[in-house]
């Protein structure tokens, strides 16, 4: 990747354009031409090296130092060798320099004239002044796309920096690249708007500051449109300009595309920013693409565009025929523009393992009408099984189906294919065959159309058979990531094609493509190498028959720079200066190609003179010389020269005027060298060296200032002074660019700055490592290790602790091997806490740095004791086990056990054995140790160890069993030996335990184990036993009791009993206490689960707020709440529930108890609440539907009835009696009336009516007949309502059957009339859930007997008689037949309320 400048004009006469396919092709002429005088100058630079430093994409290789007496021709060589230009144009320069110099002169000696005359009028030196404008500037009024220029002199002390702004923003040039030029020549500042447009209206100024003061000067422009271009304008369009050529643009290069890599069927973009001057939107540079030398056309696989300030080349379908060396030319007004880099491109994902890669190159020759010739180009094979053949295939064009054109693999890489049709095209395409699988297909070839034609491209060459192997490849240094290889051609080309190379890292047997297309030349630059590693490459020739042998491989060779010389210094400052001398110091060079740099040699020159001089002969090897013998007041320029072991680099340009003159400020002078370390993305550290000018006092300490790149607003990061020279930053931008001062402080004030850092970059390098503190695992040794991302042959690892460099220390070793270096210590203690640091030289700054801490210390001192006296690692120590035998197994377990363990049980300090009742064991692959002891009795008690030793480690472990620990473990023993034996018989494998149910049913459940069929199971309660409806089943191995409607009642102590010949086991369970609450809050979780909303239910006793849940009882911690208050069950408010609902009544309802009721149900954990709220007009309804009800029941208590004494069937023989008497009630006293057969019966002497007191009603018929025979019924009623009750009268002669009493028949009763009935509710009652009535309709005391209780007749008993003669058993009355409530109510119709309430869920 690289960039030259070649005039365009100069390339006319060539018939095609010729670009170099090796990949420095893309150097100058004149870096060629300095390779050239190198190679001359100087016999230690081989052929093979200039060969490689030709693919070095920075740098070059000039001449070695001479040195000559004759200045002149020294000047004119330096002019020479830098300036690629023609003599004429020396001599100009010569002239130009000469002016200069002798205007340069002339203002010193009038400033030395000025000096004087101001030291004679004992005015000081120079005098201190604020800004101001000697030239004004003034307003321009231009017309639209024409330039215009504002420029102003300003004069002031210190020299005045100026800014321009343009309606108070600052002018930015770079955000319209050749929009903006800000130029200041002479002392005169001036901005110049080229192509200026309405937009640029507007009042400019210029600001000019230094400490004194601050000066503006203002003026306005005004663009102006012609007539008759406001309506393109306005559609932002620019006429056509004819008489503007795109070569006649001024284009420079910017951000230029570099080495890509693609992969097959991938997409990738090449481009360049540029800009452009002018940047006209109708005309576009100029721009043209090759590859490999050859002219790219748009088309669908490659798409072009400029514009934007960029030129863009897309590919959209990668394939392999793509690879190759891009070149993008433009064609400007100084001749072409033009920049390089390759592109590679690997195959993609096979769709077979093991599957080769695609072919390239797919084309057609010998077009005939009914054949053609299609060759290609053989995929590169480096892992993969070798290739058996190919498969062409063909498609007519305009169809998507491929149809294979050869049954068999061809193997070569040509095939004829037959049966085209005359006239039709078509389009190739080839599959690569092996042993794995057959390839992706390669991409089509371009449309061939099958004609007789008169001449056709026809495939050249006769040889048959695959090349020979190329010859001898060499392999050099090129940059930090490539390497250049070159090769000698075979012996037999036959008809080459190109060739393949593979890389191989060292030490590794898998080899890599280096290419993926066949290159042509006998030279090639590998890429995207690791830095620092060693390879080795090989290479293979092919042509249509296939590929070589392989070459022999080339020599090992490292991944380091090209040897060049250094690149130039920069930054040359003066350090200080005592009137006849001066210390400088100067920036290392950027680049220091491929070697240490290990001299410098400095030139000097008087300012007034063009004459340079030696100041050193030997080589200065720091970047700090002092220049001794000069004169003072005299001004001197230095320069220069880096060398290393390729020779002397080019000098530096030469310093700015340095005046010899003795320093006396009392302040120190700046600190210099300033460098970066661990740059990451938020941090960096900057270390420097102390001023060599101290001034009046010593240095007490140092302020760091930062900037960001471009700015000159500097931050002091510390505010106090650090008396160490490095600061670590933190807080930075990732990505931000940044650059650094440092200001030196004594006692008598702050310094001069230093000089400006080169501006770093706040971004770490790619694949960058810390330093990873640890130990050793074989030695014990404590150390600190690097992995460098990065390194060369001539990188070194510095260490340093708290930034001072290691050295030879007694105390650490410091080793390296290859990318690692590792800091040991000898014997780590307090004294080796601090920040330990390491920079890898020669790199791009690799470094890192580790703080050991005191915590960090002492863990791996822990642990270096633990590896250098090692010990067996013990995963849990000895512990004991009760089996269920009652045996206790004392074991441990190791991490690790070899089969050479050996270790010893001691018991109470003797060792023990296995023998009778112990056992002891291990296991090599768990790392068990075990004992165990069949009878553990009240001997077993005391300590146990057990001692190990493998190979050099040793540990033991002992467990104390005395005491409390011994009794309990011995409890355990023998409660498990009883265990063990009561399991022999029929036992419970799981005891009692409970659980609630859905239905909220209690279960009492254990589980039991070898039974039998003759197995006996019972349930006891408090030594009384439970006989449930279903036997329990022991078989079924479960048992379980079932306690419906759970509550207090239920407690008390439940004992299961399992038992055959065998013997027998109990469980008991005992349901009190903490188990009893266990269970309700059970219970109260299911139904606070359950619980539906609150429903409100009238009474005539008041309103009721009513909860329906799963079960209820009264156990459960439930409470309600009015407004959030705990309410008590009162008389005004009581609390109750049933089995399936709880409710709350209250009684007497009033605007007291309007708000918002809850109930809170609990079950331990959480609390289930349910809200209603009895206010506004759901209050208002229930509180009607109340009194309504509540004057329903008071009718119903008082209305009339017939309390008792009347038979439902009375048979009486002929001539008797009958009396029918009965008691009746109400409030006020009722009216009675009797019917028989639904005609009102009048008192006469056969049939006598009577009602006494109020009380008492009764019908006597005497000496009954036939005819009396009959339906009677008794009306009672008063204002409240009444009811009917009939008797049913049979008479019968003497002598004839008595009738059988008709049981059971209904009576038919009568409603007497009462109060109107209240108009039903518009809303439906809802539908209950359950039996349980859950709609909110109010009752009526037909419809709820249970809210108002209807007292019933009494029926009379057996031995009841009619009033009869005594001595007439015929005449006995019937008993009451067994049907529902004889007395049938009159009450109001039932009435349905809606609910503000929803319905049960």
């Amino acid at each position: 990747m690289a960039s030259k400048v070649t005039s365009w004009f100069k390339k006319k006469g060539k018939a095609v354009s010729q670009v170099n396919t090796d990949y420095a092709y893309h150097h100058s002429s004149c870096v060629c031409a300095k390779q050239q005088t190198a190679v001359r100058q100087s016999s230690c630079i081989s052929e093979s090296q200039a060969t490689a430093a030709m693919a070095e994409q920075g740098y070059t290789i000039p001449a070695f130092r001479q040195r000559s007496a004759e200045d002149g021709t020294e000047e004119y060589q330096r002019v020479s060798t830098n300036v690629e230009k023609g003599l004429t144009v020396i001599q100009e320069e010569l002239h130009r320099m000469r002016m200069a110099t002798k205007a340069q002169v002339e203002s010193l000696n009038l400033q030395r004239e000025v000096k004087e005359m101001m030291y004679k009028k004992v005015i000081t030196s120079e005098t201190q002044k604020m800004p101001d404008f000697l030239v004004a500037l003034r307003p321009h009024t231009v017309w639209e796309k024409t330039p215009v220029k504002l420029f102003c002199t300003v004069e002031g002390n210190p020299r005045p920096v100026v800014k321009w702004y343009k309606g108070g923003a600052p002018v930015d040039p770079l955000s319209a690249p050749g929009k903006y030029k800000i130029e200041n020549k002479y002392g005169v500042h001036s901005l110049i708007i080229s192509r200026c447009a309405v937009s640029d209206t507007a009042e400019y100024s210029a600001v000019a500051s230094n400490p004194h003061g601050t000066a503006t000067s203002k003026a306005s422009v005004t663009v102006k449109r012609a007539a008759g271009t406001g309506e393109s304008c306005q559609l932002n369009l620019v006429p056509h300009l004819t008489e503007i050529h795109a070569s006649k643009l001024e284009v420079s290069l910017l951000d230029r595309f570099s080495v890509s890599f693609g992969t097959e069927g991938s997409c990738i973009s090449l481009v360049c920013s540029m800009v452009v001057v002018p940047d006209l939107p109708n005309v576009p540079p100029l721009v043209q693409w090759y590859r490999d030398d050859k002219l790219l056309k748009p088309s669908a696989l490659a798409e072009m565009s400029v514009g934007g300030g960029s030129a863009r080349l897309t590919l959209p379908q990668l394939a392999k025929d793509d690879e190759g060396l891009y070149t993008l030319r433009i064609f400007t007004k100084d001749g072409t523009a033009e920049h390089s880099a390759y592109l590679f491109v690997s195959d993609a994902a096979a769709p077979v393992s093991g599957a080769p890669g695609a072919p390239m190159s797919v084309k057609a020759y010998d077009i005939n009408s009914d054949y053609v010739l299609v060759a290609w180009k053989a995929p590169n094979t480096v892992n993969e099984a070798a290739i058996s053949g190919y498969f062409v295939d063909r498609r007519e064009s305009g169809s998507d189906a491929w149809v294979q054109c050869n049954d068999a693999p061809v193997k070569i890489c040509k095939y004829p294919v037959h049966g085209l049709k005359v006239g039709n095209s078509y389009h190739f395409r080839v599959r690569a065959v092996n042993s794995s699988g057959v390839s992706r297909p390669s991409r089509k070839s371009d449309k061939v159309t099958a004609l007789d034609a008169a001449e056709s491209e026809r495939l050249q060459g006769t040889d048959e058979g695959v090349p020979s192997a190329p010859g001898q490849v060499v392999a050099t240094r090129n940059s930090k990531s490539s390497v250049f290889v070159q090769w000698e051609s075979p012996k037999h080309l036959k008809n080459l094609v190109g060739y393949y190379i593979d890389g191989r890292i060292v030490g590794s047997k898998e080899w890599f493509p280096c290419n993926h297309k066949p290159f042509k030349h006998c030279r090639f630059v590998v890429h995207a190498l690791i830095p620092g590693e060693s390879y080795t490459f090989r290479v293979q020739a092919v042509n249509v028959f296939g590929l070589s042998e392989e070459s022999q491989e080339s020599t090992v060779i490292a991944v380091e720079p090209a040897l060049a010389t250094p690149s130039s210094a920069s930054g040359i400052s003066m350090l200080s200066c005592d009137g006849s001398s001066m210390t400088l110091v100067w920036k290392s060079p950027k680049h220091c190609g491929g070697s240490k740099v290990n001299a410098y040699y400095i030139d000097k020159r008087n300012a007034d003179t063009l004459v340079w001089k030696e100041v050193n002969v030997a080589a200065v090897k720091e970047r700090i010389c002092t220049v001794d013998g000069l004169t003072e007041g005299v001004f001197y320029e230095f320069k220069v020269q880096a060398g290393n072991m390729a020779g002397v680099g080019v000098p530096s340009a030469p310093s700015s005027p340095m005046k010899c003159e003795a320093w006396t400020m009392e302040q120190p002078g700046p600190a210099y060298d300033m460098s970066f370390s661990e740059v990451r993305g938020q941090s960096l550290v900057v270390l420097w060296k102390a001023p060599v000018y101290i001034g009046a006092s010593a240095v007490s300490g140092y302020l760091v200032e930062m900037a960001k790149k471009g700015s000159s607003e500097f931050v002091t990061l510390n505010e106090e002074a650090v008396c160490h020279r490095y600061l670590q930053v933190s807080g930075l931008q990732e990505g931000e660019t940044y650059v650094f001062r440092v200001r030196s402080v004594n006692a008598n004030g702050v310094g001069k700055p230093s000089q400006l850092s080169e501006p770093i970059c706040a971004k770490a390098l790619p694949g960058t490592q810390e330093i990873v503190a640890s130990v050793d695992e074989e030695t014990g040794d404590v150390f600190l290790s690097l992995e460098a991302c990065e390194i060369s042959e001539t990188s070194k690892f510095v260490w340093s602790k708290n930034y001072k460099a290691i050295g030879d220390c007694p105390r650490v070793a410091i080793s390296n091997k290859g990318r690692t270096s590792r800091l040991t210590f000898s014997n780590p203690d307090k004294d080796d806490l601090g920040r330990y640091s390491a920079v890898v030289t020669d790199t791009d700054g690799v470094s890192s740095s580790h703080t050991l801490t005191e915590d960090a210390l002492n863990t791996m001192l822990e642990l270096s004791c633990a590896i250098r006296h090692p010990i067996v690692p013990l995963k849990h120590g000895l512990d004991y086990e009760i089996l269920e035998k009652g045996q206790v197994r004392f074991s441990l377990q190791a991490v690790k056990l070899s089969p050479s363990v050996s270790y010893r049980v001691i018991v109470n300090d003797k060792e023990v054995t296995s023998g009778e009742g112990i056992k002891i064991s291990h296991d090599v692959a768990t790392g068990m140790i075990q004992m165990t002891v069949d009878h553990f009795t009240r001997a077993s008690e005391g300590t146990y160890v057990v001692q190990i030793h493998d190979g050099k480690a040793k540990n033991q472990s002992s467990l104390v069993l005395v005491g409390d620990v011994f009794k309990a473990a011995l409890k355990e023993a023998e409660f498990q030996r009883k265990e063990h034996i009561r399991k022999q018989g029929p036992h419970f494998s799981e005891y009692l335990s409970f659980s609630v149910t859905e239905d909220c049913t209690v279960l009492l459940a254990c589980k039991v184990a070898n039974v039998k069929k003759e197995t006996t199971f019972h349930w006891y309660k408090e030594d009384d036993e439970i006989v449930p409806e279903t036997p329990p089943n022991v078989l079924s191995g479960a048992c379980a009791i079932a306690i419906p409607l759970f509550s207090r009642k239920d407690q008390g102590v439940y004992k299961a009993v399992l038992g055959d010949d065998r013997g027998k086991d109990s469980s008991s369970f005992d349901i009190s206490g903490q188990v009893f609450d266990d269970i309700i809050n059970a219970l109260a979780q299911n139904a606070g689960a359950s619980a539906s909303e609150l429903v409100l239910q009238c009474t005539p006793e008041g309103i009721r707020l009513q909860c329906y849940m799963n079960y209820y009882t009264e156990e459960m911690k439930t409470s309600w709440k009015h407004k959030e208050s705990k309410i008590a069950s009162s008389e005004k408010m009581r609390i109750g529930g049933t089995a399936e609902m709880a409710w709350m009544q209250i009684y007497d309802p009033s605007d007291k108890e309007k708000g918002k009721y809850s109930i809170e149900i609990s079950d331990g954990v959480q609390t289930h609440s349910r809200t209603f709220d009895l206010s506004g007009q759901a209050y208002t309804d229930a509180y009607e539907e109340y009194l309504r009800l509540k004057s329903a029941a008071f009718a119903e208590k008082n209305r009339g009835r017939v309390v008792g004494g009347l038979p439902d069937v009375v048979t009486i023989m002929e001539e008797k009696s009958l009396s029918l008497t009965c008691t009746v009630w109400g409030e006020p006293a009722p009216e009675v009336s009797w019917f028989k057969n639904e005609q009102e019966v009048a008192s006469n002497e056969h049939t006598r009516v009577t009602f006494e007191g109020g009380k008492f009603a009764s019908m006597v018929i005497n000496r009954v007949t036939p005819d009396d025979s009959g339906k009677y019924s008794i009306n009672v009623r008063n204002k409240y309502g009444g009811e009917f009750v009939e008797i049913t009268v049979s008479v019968y002669r003497l002598g004839e059957k008595i009738p059988e009493p008709k049981l059971g028949q209904p009576k038919t009763t009568a409603a007497t009339p009462a109060p109107p009935p209240a108009a039903p509710s518009k809303t439906p009652t809802p539908t209950p859930k359950s039996q349980t009535p859950v709609s909110m309709k109010s009752p009526t005391p037909a419809s709820t007997p249970a809210s108002t209780p209807v007292p019933k007749s009494p029926t009379p008993s057996r031995g009841v008689k009619s009033p009869t003669p005594a001595n007439t058993p015929a005449s006995t009355p019937i008993p009451k037949s067994p049907t529902p409530s004889r007395g049938v109510k009159s009450p109001t119709p039932p009435r349905s309320m809606k609910s503000p309430t929803p319905p049960r869920k």
